[in-house]
């Protein structure tokens, strides 16, 4: 059953009669975002930008240099942590019995070694284990192991990778 509206209160039919103007407003309100919308829209399509080669080439560049420029920032940086904390040992250092032998090659220090390892792991990625020379000093390589640095060869113990944190 249909109401008609002389059928309702006065309170309700004033609600009804305002409906269509609140409509009508609603309509009005949407028609005026619509064509401020194609007007933006218009006048973007307008301004073609074009992207010149040559310009995108040097901001590539200028990014690609500022990330060498940090790269050799934080390698310094690691540099001088390792040297500070981790320096080569003394010939001062007493040695246990069993290692009484005198090591023939020069040691290098945690940030050569740690820097074969990044070289190694970004320059040849189809290969990125280092074969452990006498040059490394054990209880480094122990360091860079145990605390994930670096991880052995599954078949070959006496090679090493550095952990790839890049992926």
């Amino acid at each position: 059953m249909i109401l008609k509206w002389y059928y309702l209160p006065f309170s309700q039919r004033m609600k009804v009669k305002g409906r269509p103007k609140k409509g009508e407003q609603w309509l009005d309100e949407l028609q005026q975002i619509m064509e401020s919308l194609n007007a933006l829209y218009s006048e973007l399509k307008n301004q073609f930008v074009t992207f010149s080669e040559t310009k995108i080439f040097s901001e590539l560049k200028t990014k690609m240099l500022n990330k060498k420029a940090f790269k050799e920032k934080l390698l310094i940086t690691l540099g001088e942590f390792l040297e500070d904390h981790f320096p080569l040992p003394d010939g001062n250092v007493k040695k246990k019995k069993k290692n009484i032998q005198e090591s023939t090659k020069q040691l290098i220090t945690t940030h050569e070694i740690l820097e074969i390892l990044i070289n190694r792991l970004f320059d040849g990625s189809h290969d990125p284990y280092v074969k452990i020379s006498d040059s490394f000093w054990p209880p480094y390589i122990e360091l860079v192991l145990r605390n994930g640095i670096a991880l052995r060869h599954p078949e070959d113990p006496t090679r090493l990778r550095l952990e790839a944190f890049h992926q």
